[in-house]
C-alpha cells in the first residue's frame, strides 16, 4: 500500500462512519441537513397565457363589482358594524351610480349600502326590483370616481363547455373570483314572481351564498349572467350554480332604471297547476278563470265551469308553436311583448280553435 492512498482511505472511513452515525442517530441527520437560514427562491418561468389572460380579466372586471349590504333592521350603517344585514353581489351598470343585483338580495331591505372594492361604504336607494327575473337596480349618489361599468355581451351564442369566470362576495369574502365552465343552457328556473325564468345559464364555477347578483363573464370579460342560485342540499357549492342570461338582463333592467318596475306581459287568465292538469290526463294549459275586463275575457276565452267542474277551454298552441305548460306560454309572451298581439290555440268542445288575443301588461292591472 502506497503513502498515497492512506488519506482517501481515512476520507472514506470518515465519510462511512458519518453516513452510519446519520443512519443510526438521527439526531446527526437533523444537525448536519436542517436548512435553518431562509431557502433560496427558485426562479419560476413565465405564466402561461391562460393565466395571464385570467389575472388581466380579474383586475379589469373587479373593480367593477360591489358588495351589496342589505339591512332589514334599523340603524345606521356603519364601516365596522353591518351585523343583522344580509350581504350579496352586485356590478355597475352605467356611470349614473346605477347597480345591477338579485332581487332577493335586497327584498325587504329597510336600507341597502354598497362597498367598493376599494372599500368605501355608500348608502344606496332601491331604484326597482322585478321579482319574476330575480333582478333588482340600486343607486348610489356619489360616483364621480366610479371605474366603468362591466361590458355586455349576449347569451344568444353560448355554448356548452365555454370558459366562465364568476367574481363576487362569497360568504362575505370580498373580491373573489371562481373559474369552470358553462355545465349546461336553456334550463328553467322558478323565481318568487310566480313565473320561471328561461335560458338559464347552469355552470360549474363555484357559486354560494353571498354570490348572488354577481356577474357570470365570458373569456373577454363581457357580462353574459347574473348568478342567482345553486343547487345543493348542503347550501353551499356542489358544482352547479345558475345564472340569469344576460340578454333578459339587457332588457329588463333599462325598464327598471327608467320606471322602476318591469312590464309583464300576459292577457289576464288565471291556470290550472301542471300536477292537475296532468292528473285529468291534458296535455296543454287549463283556463281555470280569465280575470274582468281583461283581453282573455273579451276574446271569449272560457274557464272551468263553477257549477259543475267541466273543463272549459284548453290552450295548446299559441304563435304556431306547441304549449304543454304554463311555462311554455308565458315564454311566447315574453316574445310577443306588451301592445302586442298573440294567436292561441285552443281545445274547445272536441274540436280546435285559433283565438287572437291582445297581450297587455298584467302587473299593472
Amino acid at each position: 500500500m502506497t503513502s498515497g492512498t492512506t488519506p482517501l482511505r481515512l476520507i472514506l472511513i470518515v465519510l462511512g462512519f458519518g453516513i452510519l452515525a446519520m443512519l443510526v442517530f438521527p439526531e446527526a441527520r437533523y444537525h448536519f441537513l436542517s436548512q435553518t437560514a431562509p431557502r433560496p427562491v427558485t426562479p419560476r418561468g413565465d405564466l402561461s397565457s391562460l393565466e395571464r389572460s385570467t389575472i388581466e380579466l380579474f383586475e379589469r372586471a373587479s373593480p367593477s363589482v360591489v358588495q351589496i349590504i342589505a339591512q332589514r333592521g334599523g340603524g345606521l350603517f356603519t364601516e365596522s358594524d353591518d351585523s343583522a344585514a344580509g350581504t350579496g353581489t352586485g356590478f355597475l351598470w352605467d356611470s349614473a351610480g346605477n347597480i345591477v343585483t338579485n332581487a332577493h338580495v335586497v327584498q325587504n331591505a329597510a336600507r341597502v349600502a354598497v362597498r367598493t372594492s376599494s372599500g368605501g361604504l355608500y348608502n344606496a336607494d332601491v331604484v326597482g326590483t322585478a321579482p319574476n327575473y330575480d333582478l333588482a337596480v340600486v343607486r348610489i349618489m356619489k360616483f364621480a370616481d366610479l371605474p366603468p361599468p362591466l361590458p355586455v355581451g349576449t347569451s344568444a351564442d353560448l355554448r356548452v363547455g365555454q370558459s366562465v369566470f364568476a367574481i363576487g362576495n362569497p360568504f362575505g369574502l370580498d373580491q373573489t373570483l371562481t373559474t369552470g365552465v358553462i355545465s349546461a343552457l336553456k334550463r328553467r328556473m322558478p323565481t318568487a314572481g310566480g313565473r320561471e325564468i328561461a335560458d338559464v345559464i347552469q355552470t360549474d364555477a363555484a357559486i354560494n351564498p353571498g354570490n348572488s347578483g354577481g356577474p357570470l363573464l365570458d373569456s373577454a370579460g363581457r357580462l353574459i349572467g347574473v348568478n342567482t342560485a345553486i343547487l345543493s342540499p348542503s347550501g353551499t357549492s356542489a358544482g352547479i350554480g345558475f345564472a340569469i342570461p344576460v340578454d333578459i338582463v339587457n332588457r329588463v333592467v333599462p325598464e327598471l332604471i327608467k320606471s322602476g318596475r318591469v312590464r309583464t306581459p300576459g292577457i289576464g287568465i288565471v291556470a290550472a297547476s301542471e300536477a292537475v292538469a296532468s292528473r285529468a290526463g291534458i296535455d296543454g294549459v287549463v283556463i281555470v278563470q280569465t280575470a274582468p275586463n281583461s283581453p282573455a275575457a273579451r276574446a271569449g276565452l272560457r274557464g272551468v265551469d263553477p257549477r259543475t267542474g267541466a273543463v272549459g277551454d284548453v290552450i295548446v298552441g299559441a304563435n304556431g308553436k306547441r304549449v304543454r305548460k304554463l311555462s311554455d306560454l308565458t315564454d311566447i309572451l315574453e316574445q310577443v311583448g306588451v301592445s302586442g298581439q298573440i294567436r292561441l290555440t285552443i281545445l274547445r268542445g272536441g274540436g280546435e280553435q285559433t283565438i287572437t288575443v291582445d297581450v297587455v301588461d298584467i302587473a299593472a292591472r
